[in-house]
């Protein structure tokens, strides 16, 4: 006798349909400035007091403009390919191996795209990959039948001036606040100013920076939905601000765009804070399979 019992259902996705995703991602998310980033522009323009600052800014929504109308990238670094994917327990791949998927779409998106390749295949050889592969996956295993991919490239000049530290957990709030700042006056002008500032705090070494990582995926001035946390956001965001780096280092209102914490529980020995900067080309791009 048959069971009347449902069979659960199952998606499946080739990795063909993957490797095209990541292509176009690839290739949009160097093309298209957000929308949350050109809000946040044009609110810094109206707010700028600099002349400098106000013209830097300008000069910046105009390139976001250009990009998107020829099709070029925002900026020449088209950079380190990161591809976050929340994969849905429901979901079949066939055909192969999802990190191969995604490495051969950063091959056809960054080839077909024209876009800089900026990968070397070891640290220390240096030589080029040519292809700007592999790509940084991470890949987090959620509920459902579908799957997330979001393609972040990530320069190597912001990408330079990211830093961790394990901090005494005595060193509390006031010692967290310190660090971000100090990480944000030494990189200056060095990571393209006015920056959105990522910050990872709990957890391990590792996931803390993860976590400041992701904090750049939020929408730009998206408050953290935990009182605290937005409370400690607006805080530093006034105080990096009032270090006086400016668009471009130059001087004026806007080094920073927002700060975006996420949290994570930590060890009772531990308080580590990882702090991970963007450039004023927040790069990212995503699409539900």
């Amino acid at each position: 006798m048959k069971s009347c019992k449902e069979e659960p259902f199952i998606k499946t996705i080739t990795v063909e349909t993957i490797s095209e995703a990541v292509a176009n991602l690839c290739q949009e998310s160097n093309y298209y400035l957000g929308p949350d980033m050109l809000e946040a522009f044009q609110e810094a323009f109206a707010c700028e007091l600099s002349p400098t600052g106000k013209e830097i800014i300008q000069q910046l929504l105009s390139n976001a403009q250009i990009a998107a109308a020829e099709k070029v990238p925002i900026c020449q670094d088209t950079g380190f390919t990161v591809v976050f994917i929340e994969l849905g327990q429901d979901v079949h791949i066939t055909g192969g191996l999802l990190e191969d998927a995604v490495n051969e779409g950063v091959r056809r998106g960054y080839t077909t795209g024209y876009l800089r390749k900026s990968i070397v295949g070891h640290p220390l050889e240096r030589v080029n990959t040519g292809d700007n592969t592999p790509a940084v996956l991470h890949v987090k295993l959620v509920r459902g039948e579908q799957m997330k991919i979001i393609v972040a490239p990530k320069g190597g000049g912001s990408e330079n001036m990211s830093a961790v530290k394990m901090l005494k957990p005595a060193e509390g709030v006031a010692g967290v606040k310190k660090f971000i700042l100090d990480v944000v006056s030494i990189a200056g002008p060095n990571p393209c100013p006015p920056i959105v500032v990522g910050v990872g705090i709990g957890g391990t070494m590792e996931k803390a920076a993860l976590l400041a990582k992701e904090a750049l995926l939020r929408p730009v001035g998206t408050p953290s939905p935990k009182s605290e946390i937005a409370s400690l956001e607006r805080e530093i965001l006034q105080e990096v601000n009032g270090l006086g780096i400016g668009p471009q280092g130059l001087g004026g209102l806007y080094t920073a765009l927002a700060v975006q914490v996420e949290i994570y529980p930590a060890h009772i020995a531990s308080l580590p804070v990882a702090v991970n900067i963007s450039c004023h080309a927040n790069r990212h791009r995503e699409v539900i399979l």
